[in-house]
């Protein structure tokens, strides 16, 4: 397997850039091109060298720090050299160009990763998960990535894989010996066994739209009539004036999106058009698309305006309450500093029949801007898996599923009183399933789908 090389720091000039060599052959391409008093390949496992890195005619590159690393002991699992250089695109670029010129090839998107597999470094769970740590842009991210990286998922799967792989083998066993009609699997402890996964992987398989939120962001839907103050809400959530605020009628004809972080979670608003009953066409596409985007969304925040409930505020309740049924539906009462403080409570009433919590709000002063925040984080139920194992992959979700209907077709077989040969087939595609998450079971092709999403260098 050739050496690869890939500038590991991110594009552009900096104070210091990496590149990464990995290959049976990496020290030596390494020792050609980099002059220091001894050579690299004298040198032990995990030791940092100085010295000049030159050209394939001699000239001089640049002076540079040199870090090895020996198989097996290296991110990859291969013969491992980084180069520290400083960080201007014509030195990377140069190095790059020695290296190629002494045997080395350009990496491909996620090829350190996939060597890193490869070589039984790591599984398949946790080489997403360095993807997923590169990519966290909050700390609930972060912190289910950091979970999966060190094993958090992986554990989980293969001890469920372990315990059926026990079963199938006394299965398959009785088929040895199926003359003489003999039972070593315990059909009853392997319906409790099953009962046991099946439990297991229905809570992995419910943790994934909370993963999914805290990987990708909550998607909040900001709806309500024209005027309510929506897309003031909007730019004081994310701290910017990405909306236009106007007090002319259907100013917002379609959806604004941005994301902001609120106690380390990502949230996803999404600033819709105002909902009214209207003859104007394009008007009439952008309220469509607002009460699309409320199926879309995890949690629905309807903005009320405290000085215009009328007589159109049950027509409102009838287009929005029916889409949040399986959503979380917050309704906030905007501009509360215009109203005098003991008609809030006869305002909240009129809604009393919703059961949702009540915010009063002023977007326009800030009042009431926190205790929305923390009803927003507690109404996307995130900090419910702290600590605990979660879904955050759809390729993992989709195994899982998988491994559930086999576990039904399982069960069905057993009490069916089918032959063991038949219960086995899916058993094997249960374990299967389940292998195919962490990579127990891989083809090029799914190694290829996730690794080209990678960054190259990683």
């Amino acid at each position: 397997m050739n050496a690869i090389a890939a500038i590991s720091t991110a594009p552009g000039v900096g104070g210091i850039a990496v590149i990464r060599v990995s290959g049976p052959d990496a020290i030596d391409i390494c020792s050609t091109i980099f002059r220091s008093k001894r050579s690299l390949k004298e040198f032990e496992s995990h030791t940092v060298h100085y010295g000049t890195v030159t050209a394939s005619d001699g000239s001089d590159i640049d002076d540079c720090v040199l870090t090895i690393f020996k198989a097996p002991h290296s991110y990859t699992g291969e013969d491992t050299v980084e180069i520290a250089c400083h960080g201007s695109v014509f030195i990377q670029q140069s190095i790059l160009k020695a290296l190629i010129a002494n045997g080395c090839r350009m990496a491909e998107p996620g090829e350190f990763t996939q060597r890193a597999f490869l070589n039984g470094k790591m599984d398949l769970v946790k080489a997403e998960a360095v993807a997923d740590l590169i990519s966290s842009s909050n700390a609930a991210a972060h912190k289910v990535a950091l979970n999966q990286m060190r094993g958090g998922i992986s554990t989980e799967l293969e001890n469920l894989r372990g315990k059926l792989l026990d079963f199938t083998s006394l299965l398959e066993l009785e088929l040895d010996f199926s003359e003489e009609d003999v039972e070593f699997a315990n059909r009853g402890q392997m319906l409790e066994l099953l009962d046991t996964i099946k439990s297991k992987i229905e809570h992995l398989t419910k943790s994934f739209d909370t993963g999914n939120a805290i990987k990708n962001g909550v998607g909040v839907a900001i709806v309500g009539e024209t005027n309510a103050g929506k897309s003031t809400l909007l730019n004081l959530l994310i701290g910017e004036e990405r909306a236009i605020v106007s007090d002319i009628h259907g100013t917002t004809r379609d959806t604004i999106e941005d994301t902001t972080v609120i106690d380390g979670y990502l949230f996803r608003f999404i600033d819709t058009a105002g909902i009214r009953e209207t003859s104007d066409k394009i008007e009439n596409i952008g309220i469509k698309r607002s009460l699309s985007t409320i199926e879309k969304a995890n949690v629905v925040l309807w903005v009320i305006d405290c000085k215009s409930v009328n007589e159109h505020i049950d027509w409102m309740a009838g287009k929005i309450v029916p889409l949040c049924k399986d959503r979380t539906l917050i309704l906030v009462f905007n501009k509360t500093d215009l109203l005098p403080d003991d008609e809030i409570p006869t305002l909240e009433n009129l809604f009393s029949d919703i059961d949702a919590p009540h915010i009063c709000i002023s977007a326009k002063q800030g009042i009431g801007i926190d205790t929305l925040k923390k009803q927003l984080v507690s109404s996307a139920h995130l900090d419910s898996v702290q600590g605990d194992v979660v879904i955050t992959n759809m390729r993992h979700y989709e195994a899982l599923c998988t491994a559930l209907s086999a576990i039904d077709r399982i069960k069905s077989g057993l009490n069916a009183g089918l032959s063991g040969e038949l219960v086995s087939m899916d058993l094997h595609d249960c374990l299967d399933a389940l292998g195919s998450i962490t990579g127990k079971i891989y083809s090029q092709d799914v190694l290829n789908n996730i690794f080209s999403h990678f960054c190259i260098g990683k």
